[in-house]
C-alpha cells in the first residue's frame, strides 16, 4: 500500500519522463477542467432554471457580445507565452513574461473600456445594457486568469493550475448561488461570477508572486514587435474562431427572441463542457509538440498520432451517445422549458467528432509556426458559418443554426488535416478500428436501453461501462498504456542491473 501511494505521489507531483509528464499534466488538466467546469455547469444550470429562458438568454447574449468586441484582448499572446516559455528558463522566461504582461494589461484596459462604453451602442436585447459593466470586469479578470495559467502550463505545473482553477470555479458556484438566492436576476448572478473570478485570480497571483517582484524590470521594448509579428496569425485565427463559435448566438438574437437565445445557449453550454476534453489534452501536449517540431519529425508524428487516437477514444462514443440521448439530456438538465432545444443539441453533439481532432491539429500547426493555415481555415469556416446561419435560422430556428455549425466545423477540420499532412504526413485510422467497434456496440446498447425507457442516467452509465468492457476484451492499446503510465511496473532486479 505504501509503495503504491509513493508511486501515485511521484506520478501526480513530479516531472520524470516525457510520457509520464504528459500523462501527469493531462490528469491534472482533467481534474481542473472537469471538476471546475462541473462546478460552473451546476451554477449555470441553476441560473438557467431560476432566470428562465429569456433571462438566461440576456446574460448569455451580454457575455457573447462582450467577447466579440474584445477579441483583441488575447492577440495570440497566451499561446506564444506557453510555446516560448516552455523552451526558456531563468531570466529569459522572465523577459518573456514581463513583456507579454505589459502588453496584456494595456489590451485588457482598452477592452474593459470598450465593453463599458461602446458595447451598449450595439445591444439588441432589452436588459443587456445593465449587465455590460459587470461583464467588462468578468472579461478582464478571465483574460488575466488565462494569461497566468499559460505560464503554469509552460512550466508543466498543471497541478498548480488545477488548484487555482478549481478554487475559482468553486467561488463562482458558491457566490453565484448566494447572489441568486438573494435576488434571482441576471445582474445579481453577474456579481456572484465576479466574486468567484477574483478568488481564482488572487490565488494565481500568490503562486506566481516571484514573477511580480520588481514587476516589468525585465520588460523589453525590442520584443514587442516580434511578439506581435509572431502572434498576429494566431490572433486572426482566434478572431475568426470566435466568429465561428459565437456568431450563432448573436444572429439568433437578431432573428429570434431572447428565449431562443437562452435555449440555444443552454445546448451550447452542454457541448462546450465536453469540448474541455480536447482542451485538456491540447494544453498538456503543446510543450511537447513545441520541443519536437522541426527537430525530430518522426517522434513528432508518433506523438501526434497517439494524441489524435486519444481524442477519438473520447469523441466517438460521446458523439454517438449525445446524438441518441441529446433531447432527454437537455430536459433533464435545464427543465421542460428548454425541451425545444433537443434537436439542436443532438446536431451539435455530432460536432465533437470534428472539434476534438481539430484542437490537436491546431496545436501541431502552431508548433510548426504555421499560424497562417489557422487563419485561412478559421476565416473560411467562420464566413461559412455566418452565411449558413443567415440562410438556415429563419426557416429552421435554432436547429438550423446547429446544422450551420456542424457543416462549418466539418469544412474547417478537413482543411486543418490537409495542411498538417503536407507538413508532416500522419495516419490515424489504423489506431481507431477497435475504438470504432466498441463505440458501435455501445451505441446499439444505448438505443436498446432507450427503447425500453430506461432512466437516462442509468442508460449513460451502463453504456459507458459496456464501451470500456468491449475495449478491454479487444485489448485496446490505449487502455493498457494509460494503466502503465499511472501505475508503472516495478523494476525487476534484472532491469535495475541493466
Amino acid at each position: 500500500m505504501h509503495e503504491m501511494l509513493k508511486k501515485l505521489k511521484a506520478f501526480l507531483f513530479e516531472n520524470k519522463t516525457t510520457k509520464q509528464t504528459v500523462a501527469k499534466n493531462t490528469f491534472w488538466l482533467t481534474v481542473a477542467n472537469f471538476g471546475g467546469k462541473l462546478l460552473k455547469a451546476a451554477i449555470i444550470i441553476y441560473a438557467a432554471r431560476v432566470l428562465g429562458t429569456a433571462g438566461y438568454g440576456v446574460f448569455s447574449y451580454a457575455i457573447t457580445l462582450a467577447g466579440f468586441l474584445t477579441l483583441f484582448m488575447d492577440p495570440g499572446i497566451n499561446g506564444i507565452l506557453t510555446r516560448d516559455s516552455a523552451k526558456a528558463a531563468g531570466d529569459e522566461r522572465r523577459v518573456i513574461f514581463d513583456t507579454m504582461l505589459g502588453m496584456k494589461l494595456v489590451l485588457v484596459a482598452i477592452g474593459v473600456l470598450i465593453i463599458a462604453f461602446v458595447a451598449p451602442l450595439f445591444t439588441t436585447l432589452p436588459g443587456a445594457k445593465a449587465l455590460l459593466v459587470i461583464v467588462a470586469v468578468i472579461m478582464g479578470m478571465d483574460t488575466l486568469q488565462s494569461f497566468f495559467s499559460s505560464l503554469l502550463m509552460a512550466m508543466e505545473r498543471m497541478e498548480w493550475y488545477a488548484a487555482t482553477f478549481l478554487l475559482m470555479n468553486l467561488g463562482i458556484a458558491v457566490f453565484g448561488f448566494i447572489f441568486l438566492l438573494r435576488a434571482p436576476t441576471a445582474l445579481s448572478f453577474g456579481w456572484g461570477y465576479v466574486a468567484g473570478d477574483f478568488i481564482g485570480l488572487a490565488a494565481l497571483a500568490i503562486i506566481l508572486r516571484r514573477y511580480f517582484v520588481k514587476m516589468f524590470s525585465f520588460f523589453s521594448r525590442e520584443r514587442v514587435i516580434p511578439i506581435l509579428r509572431a502572434a498576429w496569425p494566431f490572433a486572426l485565427s482566434g478572431a475568426f474562431g470566435l466568429l465561428f463559435t459565437n456568431s450563432d448566438i448573436l444572429i439568433i438574437s437578431w432573428l429570434r427572441s431572447a428565449s431562443d437565445v437562452g435555449i440555444y445557449s443552454a445546448a451550447i453550454r452542454v457541448v462546450q463542457t465536453l469540448y474541455l476534453i480536447p482542451g485538456i489534452i491540447q494544453g498538456s501536449t503543446l510543450p511537447l509538440f513545441s520541443r519536437l517540431a522541426k527537430k525530430d519529425n518522426p517522434k513528432f508524428r508518433t506523438a501526434l498520432e497517439q494524441t489524435l487516437a486519444m481524442v477519438f477514444f473520447a469523441s466517438i462514443p460521446l458523439s454517438l451517445g449525445g446524438i441518441i440521448l441529446g433531447a432527454p439530456i437537455m430536459s433533464l438538465l435545464f427543465g421542460a422549458a428548454y425541451a425545444p432545444g433537443g434537436p439542436a443539441i443532438e446536431i451539435l453533439m455530432a460536432t465533437l467528432l470534428f472539434d476534438f481532432a481539430a484542437s490537436i491539429i491546431i496545436n501541431a500547426l502552431f508548433a510548426f509556426d504555421h499560424q497562417r493555415s489557422l487563419v485561412v481555415s478559421s476565416a473560411f469556416a467562420g464566413a461559412l458559418n455566418v452565411a449558413l446561419d443567415l440562410i438556415l435560422i429563419p426557416p429552421f430556428g435554432i436547429a438550423g443554426s446547429a446544422v450551420a455549425t456542424l457543416i462549418a466545423q466539418a469544412a474547417n477540420n478537413w482543411y486543418l488535416w490537409h495542411s498538417m499532412k503536407k507538413i508532416n504526413p500522419f495516419s490515424v485510422l489504423p489506431h481507431l478500428r477497435k475504438i470504432i467497434t466498441a463505440a458501435a456496440v455501445m451505441a446499439a446498447a444505448t438505443v436498446f436501453f432507450a427503447a425500453f425507457h430506461m432512466e437516462i442516467i442509468v442508460n449513460i452509465a451502463l453504456s459507458g461501462i459496456l464501451y470500456f468492457l468491449v475495449l478491454r476484451i479487444l485489448r485496446e492499446p490505449l487502455l493498457i498504456e494509460i494503466k502503465r503510465l499511472i501505475f508503472p511496473p516495478t523494476p525487476t532486479a534484472k532491469t535495475a542491473a541493466s
